[in-house]
């Protein structure tokens, strides 16, 4: 069967796990930034503040059309979380507020709607919801309300006035265009590639708070000052780096047929020496196909710059293969060419793609990527190497 989905789907659940972080990302773009978000303690988020103020929020995302009623579990679930925290921090003397975003709407005439903005009067929200509970022969309501119990008529107001839903909240494919609009001082056509790489980043600092690898905050000036930090990639000079650290998942040198491979191999390299070139490879390979599918490059830049490192190779390769002739010996043309390719990686760092990018394997994995052309590489190290070619590749073969 296909095009309908099993009573048992857990797509739903999963969204809401996954909304839960993509819309605390969301909020810390309108909190102070001197305040906290913790995520999954006293409940899915809480917000804190440097007051001492606290809210507590609960998030749900829920399927296309889905209303919330005078006894739906989602909302008692989440006064049942609220008001255990009420009682232990303070009862009318907590500084707690509590609110539900869910994007679900309120159905017309429930007492609910008592609750979205200002809403009605405590005391009008306390008694409609007594009356609520009062009807109910839901189990799971039967708990909510023995944990009411043994509130005070004015500690049962006061907890009330403290909650507030925001209903039809944006839904989880909703979100990326809402933050977009908050990311205003970067170009337009960088926004999606930038919103990308923020979440990337919140999505890893939530799984690691979540397994007690960082936190347990989340200060709001951290999301602000990675922000700045990953804005600046986008600048006219710039280009953000993706691949810092990140290899290939197999490196198997003796089995790799690679032009680039062979052309280190004729310059009798150490096997380490040609991991790290596999290396660079990878992730200036793997870090031109990411800014050319966000169009944060166009052929047009990769030409023009591999132009300029081809022109500069040139013009080492003449200064120290200068005295090189045919009759000379082929150790020393291997150490022409090992000098030549020592300064391919050791010595061109000046040759960027964008002035302010500084990160080696951006031009070092670019003297790899010309050197693995073919039929014929557009670089090469050994002075005999074109000319060997055929032999060179056959033996590595």
């Amino acid at each position: 069967m296909t095009g309908s989905a099993s009573v048992f789907s857990a797509a739903e659940p999963g969204l809401g796990y996954v909304f839960q972080a993509r819309y605390a990302l969301l909020r810390m773009f309108d909190l102070p930034e001197d305040g906290e978000v913790y995520i999954e303690r006293n409940d899915d988020v809480e917000f804190v503040q440097t007051d001492g103020t606290i809210t507590l929020a609960s998030l749900k995302h829920k399927a296309v059309g889905d209303r919330l009623t005078d006894l739906s579990v989602d909302f008692w679930k989440s006064v049942r979380i609220w008001v255990a925290h009420y009682k232990s921090s303070g009862r009318v003397s907590s500084s707690a507020q509590f609110i539900l975003f869910t994007t679900a709407s309120v159905s017309s005439g429930s007492f609910i709607e008592l609750f979205i903005g200002s809403g009605g009067s405590a005391e009008g929200r306390a008694s409609k919801a007594g009356e609520a509970l009062a009807s109910s022969t839901s189990q799971e309501i039967a708990k909510v309300k023995a944990d009411l119990a043994d509130l005070s008529e004015t500690e049962a107001q006061d907890f009330y006035s403290r909650i507030t839903i925001s209903a039809q909240t944006s839904r989880i494919d909703d979100i990326p265009h809402l933050i977009d609009q908050r990311l205003r001082t970067t170009r337009r056509e960088d926004r999606t590639a930038l919103f990308n790489r923020l979440e990337g980043w919140w999505t890893d600092l939530v799984i690691r708070v979540l397994t007690g690898k960082a936190g347990p905050a989340i200060k709001v000036q951290d999301v602000s000052d990675k922000l700045a930090l990953l804005s600046d990639q986008f600048k006219a000079d710039n280009l953000p780096i993706d691949f810092r650290g990140k290899k290939p998942e197999d490196i198997d040198v003796a089995k790799d047929s690679r032009m680039f491979v062979a052309q280190l191999r004729a310059l009798k390299l150490s096997e380490q020496r040609i991991q790290h070139a596999i290396i660079d490879y990878y992730r200036a390979y793997e870090q031109r196909s990411l800014w050319a599918r966000e169009r944060l490059v166009i052929a047009s830049d990769l030409e023009d710059y591999e132009d300029l490192l081809i022109e500069e190779w040139d013009r080492h390769k003449a200064v120290l293969c200068e005295k090189l002739s045919d009759a000379s010996h082929d150790d020393a043309c291997i150490a022409a060419g090992e000098a030549l390719y020592r300064w391919a990686l050791e010595n061109t760092g000046h040759l960027r793609i964008r002035e302010r990018v500084t990160e080696p394997y951006v031009v070092r994995g670019a003297f790899q990527i010309l050197a693995n052309d073919r039929p014929s590489p557009r670089v090469h190290w050994h002075p005999r190497f074109l000319e060997n070619l055929a032999g060179i590749l056959g033996t590595a073969a």
